[in-house]
């Protein structure tokens, strides 16, 4: 997911061209690397995905205080939604204009053609110390690390604590059958949908994975993919019939997630799966909102489940590629003190230690968070066939939901596609 394959966010696409400045004999930040600051000019583009109306001025930020204290680097900003962040990437490669360094969520197919530089090659070996190591096996493709970690989040559900109150739920669903009880409950009762689900083209692919793994199964098994597996098809059917008992809300394949928590923010919605940003951004726009969270439903007999989702940065070879600069780039921008700020921020979860155990010490929340990503399942995205096998879910959602394909039929086209790229 996106990490948060979506946060609130603005709508517009920003883009911020940075003033080239070439003063010679700046000072350079000590780093634990031999390397020294570029002599020549040098250029990055950065192009970074949008995750709250907060996201913007942060890296503008960034970016302006980089170039006053390295202004023989031009740095080249767009923070670009996340609803068109991968159309616009897309164009860009297309266009044989990638950019230097780019923060998304998908990114094997891109190693798969040779079109990423080797992080190995760019990051500092400072910047590579303070990663968490739990987060180092999806950067990298056949061995080789091709991405690091920029943030991390992990998925819960959450409910609205007032109104489980009301009609007399004490806790979250822990399994699918009482997850199916408080949704009837919650409908018949306050006549208010009970569970929220998104299975747009905006996180189809999340859903799928909380009833994939809830189930028993996943993307893959023993390194193959295995998305049409009988646990996966009872997972979906699962779904499918909450919503055939009028148990979902009426659109899990029009309304996205973030419109689903603006609505169970106003009181008209008993329940959604969402990351732990949730805590973040939603009571800040709803501050009467009394909300409690707990583990995603699984079926009964199934271990909790906890799935972590990462966005990553990767560097694509371009025509003024510097990787100098580019490891210059990258250790100010993990700075401890720069990069927790992002991370308050935006309510994601960090992926060095340093932050992360400063942050856990002081907030329980944050230590429970971080505790519960090490063992969290995540998307296969170091598999080159990924970025084909999430556009198709993009429209089974309501092929699915009308009843256009059975759950099987659907899973056996995604695996017939995963299959077709891989190789």
């Amino acid at each position: 997911m996106r990490l948060f394959e979506n946060k609130t966010k603005n709508t517009a696409t920003i883009l911020l061209s940075v003033t080239v400045l070439l003063i010679t004999g700046c000072l350079k930040e000590s780093r634990d690397t031999a390397s020294t600051e570029p002599e020549a000019k040098a250029s990055i583009t950065f192009v970074a995905a949008e995750y709250s109306s907060t996201t913007k001025p942060y890296f503008e930020s960034i970016v302006r205080e980089f170039e006053t204290l390295y202004p023989n680097i031009n740095v080249e900003l767009q923070v670009i939604n996340w609803d068109i962040l991968d159309s616009a990437y897309t164009t860009m490669i297309s266009r044989n204009q990638p950019p230097d360094l780019l923060l998304t969520n998908i990114y094997a197919h891109f190693a798969k053609d040779g079109l990423l530089n080797k992080m190995d090659d760019i990051v500092s070996t400072e910047l590579k110390n303070k990663m968490y190591p739990y987060l180092q096996d999806s950067t990298k493709v056949d061995g080789t690390q091709y991405t690091i970690p920029y943030v991390s989040t992990i998925r819960q559900l959450y409910f609205n604590k007032d109104m489980f109150n009301e009609v007399g739920l004490t806790e979250s669903p822990k399994t699918w059958q009482s997850l199916e009880e408080d949704a009837r409950i919650i409908k018949q009762t306050k006549q208010i949908d009970g569970f929220g689900v998104d299975l747009t083209d905006n996180e189809i692919w999340a859903y799928l994975s909380y009833f994939f793994y809830g189930a028993g199964g996943g993307w893959m098994k023993n390194g193959e993919w295995a998305i049409n597996s009988p646990e996966n098809v009872e997972g979906i059917t699962f779904l499918k019939n909450l919503y055939d008992k009028g148990l979902t809300d009426s659109e899990p394949a029009v309304t996205t997630r973030d419109e689903k928590q603006r609505i169970l923010g106003n009181g008209q919605l008993g329940m959604l799966i969402s990351g732990n940003y949730f805590e973040t951004v939603v009571p800040s726009e709803y501050p009467g909102l009394n909300w409690g969270k707990g583990p995603i439903p699984v079926k009964e007999g199934q271990t909790p489940l906890v799935l972590g989702v990462e966005d990553v940065l990767m560097s694509f070879k371009t025509n003024h590629t510097n990787k100098e600069a580019l490891s210059t780039f990258l250790d100010f921008l993990y700075e401890d003190a720069r990069y927790e700020q992002f991370v308050l921020r935006e309510g994601v979860l960090p992926t060095t230690r340093t932050v992360g155990d400063k942050l856990a010490a002081a907030d329980p929340s944050m230590k429970q968070n971080l505790d519960a990503i090490k063992t969290a399942k995540f998307y296969p995205i170091n598999h080159p066939a990924w970025s084909a096998v999430l556009n198709a879910t993009r429209n089974m959602g309501q092929t699915v939901l009308l009843g256009q394909l059975s759950p099987k039929q659907a899973l056996d086209r995604l695996q017939q596609i995963a299959l077709d790229n891989q190789d």
